[in-house]
């Protein structure tokens, strides 16, 4: 996977922080897109969603861990720099919860491709739902909802309402055939999704943020982390998310030392 080929859907606050479509190809001829796809979220629909002070999105694997992409993160340890928001759309509100972090366990073995998880543990508990993780396989398939906040154009300002939006499972072998860096999507530990049109993804800035869907007893699963992407919402370029159930049992042992 080439650096310029795959970009990280990371963006540094103030950077660019899209919601609901994804990453603008880093060319000079590549036009700025409107948010598609998207329709602002409402309040306590999915009250598991956090913001990260770093650029990135997340969710609430327990009231005191939040598990969010290995990209977003610089490495292991001890960390007291992130801020999560939680409990609101909108992240002006007077009702926003802020809980500041104290470490930060990456995915061991993480190098770039692959692997694209990590846990940040908070100094105090986030009294939310929390977002219950796929285990196996069964919810890898159908249709699934992505959410976050996002500026409307590309390099534009992290929008202050969340959005969000459907997006259907692609198979391995179309992601594959999408070519250039998709043509290195790692079975098994990453995921895709999005429509052969185009016209909606995630995006810079949703980088970490999960990917979800009903199970069978109704309750939302998380299926994805949003990873990387070429493009922005365009036909033919999917988002591509690290694969959950792969690493539900590593991110449980992980999450058992924070």
């Amino acid at each position: 996977m080439s650096i310029l080929g795959a970009i990280k859907r990371f963006a540094a606050v103030g950077a660019v922080v899209l919601a609901a479509v994804s990453l603008q190809p880093t060319t000079a001829s590549a036009a700025p897109q409107p948010v598609v796809g998207g329709t602002r979220a409402v309040q306590g629909e999915f009250p598991f969603m956090v913001r990260l002070s770093m650029g990135c999105g997340g969710s609430l694997y327990s009231p005191t861990v939040v598990l969010t992409a290995a990209h977003c993160v610089s490495g292991s340890g001890n960390n007291t720099s992130i801020t999560a928001t939680a409990g609101v759309v909108d992240l002006q509100s007077s009702s926003a919860i802020k809980v500041k972090s104290t470490k930060v366990l990456r995915a061991p073995g993480y190098n770039g491709s692959g692997k694209d998880w990590a846990l940040i543990k908070l100094a105090a508990p986030i009294n939310q739902p929390t977002l219950k993780i796929a285990t196996n396989t069964t919810y890898n398939t159908g249709t699934f909802t992505v959410a976050g906040w996002g500026a409307a154009i590309e390099d534009g300002a992290q929008q202050r309402y969340m959005l969000k939006a459907s997006v259907p499972f692609i198979s391995d072998a179309t992601c594959r055939a999408a070519g250039g860096a998709y043509s290195d999507l790692i079975a098994g530990e990453e995921i895709c999704a999005g429509y052969a049109e185009g016209g909606t993804d995630t995006c810079q800035g949703d980088s970490g943020g999960p990917m979800f869907r009903k199970d069978n007893a109704g309750e939302y699963i998380q299926v994805g982390i949003v990873s990387w992407g070429i493009g922005c919402a365009q036909a033919g370029n999917p988002g591509v998310y690290t694969e959950v159930s792969t690493f539900a049992s590593a991110i449980a042992s992980a999450a058992a030392t924070l």
